[in-house]
Order: structure tokens, then C-alpha cells, then sequence
């Protein structure tokens, strides 16, 4: 007897964007399963390859089974490295959280 299939969620976010699909996937369904069956790259086409990915906030590999209720997450990369700009505010006088004026 076959088993029944598990909910679990893709979600990827731009910063205009979000996307969170859900869908039904066989028991045993990978990381790397459940994003291709979701098709969230025909929503967002700029995903890139091998980006970070991760399930309820923790990341892991693409080979991953998954459980029921899973959330799978699809991580974008940062547009500058913090320490870098923390650095780079620094040699300013300024911080991350000083107020333009």
C-alpha cells in the first residue's frame, strides 16, 4: 500500500516578491524534489543555481527528505557582505544603525 502524500511548502522572496506554494508530494520527496515539482522557477527565473536552501530556517543539502509540514526555503544572496559595510561605515565614523542627516 502506497503512502499518502505530505504538505509541505516552497517559498522564495524578492524584494518585491514573495511566492509560498504549497503542494502534496510523495513520502520521500527531497529538498530538490519538492522545489522542481513546485515550478517556482517559472515565477522567479533569476533563482540562482545552487543557491542556499533551507527548511524552517535551518539550511541543508538538496538530497533532504522531507516530512509533512516541511517549509522549504529558496536563500537569495546578500547584496554586500555586513562585515564588509560595517567596515567600509566604520572608517566613516558612522554605524549600521545611525540615521542619515
Amino acid at each position: 500500500m502506497a503512502e499518502a502524500p505530505i504538505p509541505v511548502s516552497v517559498a522564495y522572496a524578492e524584494r518585491e516578491r514573495q511566492t509560498l506554494v504549497e503542494l502534496e508530494v510523495p513520502a520521500g520527496t527531497t529538498v530538490a524534489g519538492a522545489i522542481e515539482r513546485s515550478a517556482i522557477h517559472a515565477r522567479h527565473p533569476g533563482i540562482p543555481p545552487g543557491a542556499a536552501l533551507g527548511v524552517h530556517g535551518v539550511l541543508v543539502k538538496p538530497d533532504r527528505v522531507l516530512e509533512a509540514g516541511d517549509r522549504v526555503e529558496i536563500y537569495r544572496g546578500l547584496p554586500a557582505d555586513p562585515r564588509d559595510t560595517r567596515r567600509t561605515l566604520a572608517r566613516e565614523g558612522r554605524t549600521m544603525g545611525a540615521r542619515r542627516r
